[in-house]
């Protein structure tokens, strides 16, 4: 049997947490639409091809771990 009390903290414990799983998501989706401009606007740095495209995306998301795992303290 789950005490009420308990029940309410691990309610809002785990809503905590989906929302900061969303937060992580939501930035990492800002992030790629502001350094990757093929997805802001269809006229400038379009695409022909599908594969240029993902190939684009894949290239950045590369980097960006790259990047972001050089800057981390050791």
């Amino acid at each position: 049997m789950i005490l009420s009390s308990h029940h309410e903290f691990v309610k809002r414990l785990f809503a905590t947490y989906l929302v900061r799983k969303t937060n992580h998501v939501e930035r990492f989706n800002c992030t790629l639409r502001q350094r990757v401009s093929r997805l802001v606007r269809a006229t400038l740095s379009f695409s022909k091809k599908l594969a240029n495209h993902i190939g684009a995306i894949k290239y950045f998301i590369c980097d960006y771990n790259l990047t972001k795992c050089a800057a981390l303290p050791e």
